[in-house]
């Protein structure tokens, strides 16, 4: 198989798809690999350590598209990038369709197939390929979050870790997922005062035993999630249903109830936002305020810290990527049923209900499209 990979358009994205790594595993397994040149540059991995290990180097993203067989991307492919895929090819990334009906209808106009990383499972039922970016995401938060909180960005003024006499910042993590305990973690640890809210009883169980000196826990109801936002200096929306849309957990009514200048920093929102009042923003313009608070929307976190983000993201869909060139998509799909659950669309098909659901589309059971 001929695989592709080209360089991230999206703006302030540094990752890349593939790391030489992942190219010389694919060349192992008698791939051919061709990657955009300077595609890697942003995270470290100049045109040379491809080249190295057998990958070849093309001018522009458009031959990456025209020749390859399978896609392997990072973020969702962008308007010009979707006019190029085409029936029959293979598209592998993060595709976060549930909130975004254009990017959506493209992919079903080109006839991709496309496997979305953050709905492939394993047997544990987590999310192996958004884990590491879940992992890198949730610790941005509480620093991006502290930063916005400083004065000079419109924040209150408030020093996350306080010093002796004043009190440190009160910090609420609304999901006690992946996001939500690293978030905890690091804010905790820069010496805030952090409470998660969640709804699972076995998952506060298992933090309550495993973080009790870290920081607290606290049913999410609306109560408690109304009472504890009027106290915060920061609130970390970290909540995901997986393929869906985000639920909404804090209303624009709720804004005037806490303090002016606090800070919601929304993880989710590459799933629409957790927040009413959220709205996509980038790394070169990352907040804005409403009703006087402060609101960090940024919807690629780990793009901030490339290096980091491209080796995690590529140690987890490597084994997924080889299995696909090795046996097909049909094949390994069939194999395995984690693999199976990435699949999201097929020759013109919706292939993953929540998607559907959350668009209102029709779509089809994943088992169907091995028949097309």
């Amino acid at each position: 198989m001929l695989i592709g990979c080209p360089t991230e358009i999206k703006n302030q994205e540094y990752r890349v798809g593939m790391t030489p790594a992942a190219a010389m595993e694919a060349v192992a397994n008698g791939h051919n690999v061709i990657i955009q040149k300077g595609a890697g540059i942003g995270a470290g991995f100049d045109d040379e350590a491809y080249t190295s290990v057998g990958a070849e180097i093309v001018d522009t993203a458009a031959e990456i598209f025209a020749r390859a067989d399978m896609v392997v991307k990072v973020k969702e492919p962008q308007a010009v990038e979707r006019k190029q895929l085409r029936e029959g090819q293979i598209l592998f990334t993060y595709l976060h369709l549930a909130p975004d009906a254009p990017q959506t209808i493209d992919l079903l106009e080109s006839g991709v197939t496309a496997i979305a990383y953050e709905t492939v499972t394993d047997r544990n039922g987590a999310l192996p390929l958004l884990a590491p970016m879940s992992e890198v995401a949730g610790k941005l938060a509480p620093q991006v979050g502290s930063w916005t909180l400083q004065k000079a960005n419109g924040g209150r003024g408030v020093l996350l870790g306080g010093i002796p006499g004043i009190a440190p910042a009160k910090v609420i993590v609304i999901g006690g997922g992946v996001v939500g305990t690293h978030a905890a973690r690091v804010a905790a640890g820069m010496g805030a005062d952090v409470t998660v809210l969640d709804m699972s009883l076995p998952r506060m169980r298992y933090l309550d035993d495993a973080f009790s000196n870290e920081f607290k826990t606290r049913y999410a109801s609306r109560d408690n999630t109304a009472e504890l936002i009027t106290q915060a200096d920061i609130v970390v929306g970290a909540v995901l249903i997986p393929g869906a849309a985000a639920p909404t957990l804090i209303s624009r009514a709720q804004l005037s109830t806490m303090k002016p200048g606090s800070v919601l920093v929304d993880v989710a929102i590459d799933q629409g936002g957790c927040f009413e009042t959220s709205k996509a923003t980038t790394h070169d313009d990352p907040i804005y305020e409403v009703d006087g608070i402060m609101h960090y929307c940024v919807a690629n976190m780990p793009g901030a810290v490339a290096r980091t983000s491209t080796i995690g993201l590529g140690n987890a869909t490597m084994p997924f990527m080889i299995a696909l060139a090795n046996k097909g998509w049909k094949q390994a799909c069939a194999d395995d049923a984690h693999l199976m659950n990435g699949l999201n669309t097929h020759a013109g098909k919706i292939t993953y209900a929540a998607v559907g659901e959350a668009l209102g589309m029709d779509y089809i059971d994943p088992q169907a499209a091995l028949k097309i």
